[in-house]
């Protein structure tokens, strides 16, 4: 099997051999990996003034920097972040990568259009709305909601049951780590309702659907996984989410990616880091329905030795029989 076969059957948790399938939300060590700035640091205030012929370098040095940290760390899907971030981008980067490398990966991007939580200046106005404004915040939810679907749309009639865009990655965030940032009743009006909508209208365009969220996601995991999304990322366990628990509640019902902690593959020991990697495949792999992740991403700051120690004991324990 390919890794993008590989992957859709853990999505599907359909029974594997082999290596447990892997990858990162977001690869951002690309400098140091192979002396390149990653997509999504690149700022390109003259884009507009480009002719196309350099347009098309950049897009195409994106692609290979993708397939390249996909082809060294193993991994089975590429989240892509097109930059610019344009519907036409998005179309053109996924068909420069689909050049290059077939149906062998899993190819996804950003799909959110769920509030997620509010920066500090935010916050305030955020609960001011809730409480003076209830239905104008829920208009601006389902605005939101549609508008994404309609950018999804584009993209299917683009591709139709051509290999193309895969599924989307739901990237709003809306856990610290003591708790969701809405009461559970308060994210039943404003978030669950349109969380489900848009999962379903993906999955009846054929879209798969990873919801992510960091954070202390346990006192609404229940209303998350009846949103119905193929898997749900990262499982925290700064936060005190255990790969083990959720696997025992819900496993059954959606496929689980991630819970190796990303503060000890930055701080942590060697020995730390082996652990918490072996925490992770003990209690997701058993059944299948797993995909092998940190609990957030390889970030800017990390040291590449310690995702690269990380992935040394998935390939020797990470396998299924």
């Amino acid at each position: 099997m390919e890794p993008r076969e590989r992957f859709i059957a853990a999505l599907e948790r359909r029974p594997l051999q082999g290596l447990v399938p892997h990858f990162e939300l977001v690869f951002f060590l690309t400098m140091e990996a192979f002396g390149k700035v990653h997509p999504s640091h690149r700022f390109y205030n003259q884009w507009g003034q480009m002719e196309e012929q350099e347009r098309e370098l950049h897009r195409r040095e994106i692609a290979d920097i993708y397939v390249a940290t996909a082809e060294r760390y193993g991994h089975s899907a590429i989240f892509v972040h097109p930059n610019p971030d344009t519907v036409d981008e998005t179309i053109r980067l996924i068909d420069l990568i689909r050049e290059r490398t077939g149906d062998r990966y899993f190819i996804m991007r950003h799909g959110d259009a769920t509030f997620s939580i509010p920066d500090g200046t935010e916050m305030f106005i955020f609960a001011e709305r809730m409480a003076d404004d209830p239905a104008g915040l829920k208009e601006e939810a389902q605005r939101n909601v549609e508008a994404a679907l309609r950018r999804a749309e584009r993209w299917q009639r683009e591709w139709g049951h051509q290999s193309g865009l895969d599924g989307f990655a739901l990237c709003a965030d809306y856990c610290f780590n003591t708790g969701p940032f809405l009461s559970p009743r308060h994210f039943s009006e404003f978030i669950t309702p349109y969380l489900a909508q848009l999962t379903k209208a993906y999955r009846d365009m054929g879209f798969y659907v990873i919801k992510h969220t960091d954070g202390n996601i346990m006192p609404i995991i229940d209303q998350l996984v009846e949103t119905n999304p193929h898997a749900l990322h990262s499982l925290d366990p700064q936060a005190g989410v255990d790969i083990a628990e959720v696997k025992r509640l819900y496993g059954d019902r959606l496929c689980l990616i991630g819970n190796v902690n990303c503060a000890l593959l930055d701080t942590g020991t060697p020995e730390e880091i082996d652990e918490s990697v072996r925490y992770a495949l003990r209690s997701g792999m058993p059944g299948g329905g797993y995909i092998f992740s940190t609990s957030n991403c390889i970030y800017t700051g990390m040291p590449l030795a310690s995702y690269e120690r990380m992935l040394e004991v998935w390939r020797q324990e990470g396998i299924y029989s």
